[in-house]
């Protein structure tokens, strides 16, 4: 699914748009719950914006919180 979005530093700014997909995070995650889906919006963006690995320290938080949920 290729679409073709111009750089919008708003609305889509360049580390949201540079998955060679060419397909947005938001497009996968808004099927998703939300912790669910703002790990996979670290994993996803992994390094393209900040550190990788406070990105991946983000995602592991997000999960543990959503495993925390489904246990209750």
């Amino acid at each position: 699914m290729k679409t073709d979005i111009t750089h919008d530093p708003v609305n889509h700014p360049q580390h949201y748009t540079s998955h060679p997909s060419n397909v947005e995070c938001i497009q996968v995650t808004e099927h998703m719950s939300f912790c669910v889906g703002n790990a996979m919006k670290y994993l996803w963006r992994a390094g393209l914006k900040d550190d990788a690995n406070e990105d991946l320290e983000k995602a592991r938080w997000y999960i543990a919180r959503e495993i925390e949920r489904r246990k209750k």
